[in-house]
């Protein structure tokens, strides 16, 4: 195990070269009037910053370390069987998500938006798509990477230090832009951003460039997939 509580070199998630470089929805005929987008991972670049902390955290908050090796397996996994891995109780992962934001906040000048997605987001507003983020993040944090004026263009943002109460947050959503769910979309790097869409009712879109290994992502049958951040233009095709 390392002595500072870190993984010696920090693994950025990779496109996968199995999945198609091709946008594909699963709905030729879906129709998208709101797109919601999850943060850390599907927006924002933090995976590193995550895998550099995630010892130092568990150091603070007594679950296993994380070896080198492992990187990959835990994420090819769901949320709960990450915790179980990580012999990391539920009722803990609260304060574990508020360091982890301290932590950003902290070290935000690190944090860039994945190439390509500050222009998909202007061009989905200017293309009347309405924007919206569901996130276990921080608003400060969120407008640290993105910017004010990004963020000013979203017509919901709901952020929460829950890992997994985001059905709860998408319900919000739709509830202040009162959008209908067969017209909306959630867009997400995990498989309990699949979960949670699936559990209100809305599509999922999954996305090949975050947390979660792009093969078990799509695995959830999603309705579209997103190979890189310039495909995410074709939601307004459907609008």
């Amino acid at each position: 195990m390392l002595a500072e509580g870190k993984i010696a070199a920090p693994v950025t998630p990779a496109l996968r070269g199995d999945v198609s470089c091709q946008v594909s929805f699963s709905n030729r005929s879906m129709a998208i009037k709101l797109a919601i987008f999850d943060f850390d991972g599907t927006l924002a670049d933090t995976f590193p910053l995550f895998i550099d902390s995630i010892n130092g955290l568990a150091v603070r908050h007594d679950f296993r370390q994380v070896e080198h090796h492992e990187v990959d397996r835990l994420r090819s996994m769901g949320a709960r069987e990450i915790l179980r891995d990580l012999r990391l109780p539920v009722h803990r992962v609260p304060r574990v998500l508020l360091d982890f934001r301290a932590l950003m906040q902290q070290r935000s000048g690190e944090i860039r938006p994945f190439a390509g997605i500050a222009q998909a987001l202007q061009s989905l507003a200017d293309r009347q798509v309405m924007l919206a983020l569901a996130t276990s993040n921080s608003l400060a944090n969120v407008e640290a990477v993105l910017g004010e004026a990004l963020v000013e263009r979203f017509a919901a943002v709901e952020c929460s230090s829950g890992l997994f109460g985001k059905a709860h947050r998408l319900r919000r959503i739709l509830q202040a832009t009162r959008v209908e769910r067969t017209d909306a979309i959630y867009i997400g790097d995990e498989i309990r951003d699949a979960h949670a869409a699936r559990k209100i009712g809305i599509r999922f879109g999954a996305v090949g460039w975050g947390y979660t290994d792009f093969a078990a992502l799509t695995r959830m049958s999603p309705d579209a997939a997103f190979n890189e951040p310039g495909e995410l233009t074709g939601l307004a095709d459907r609008s």
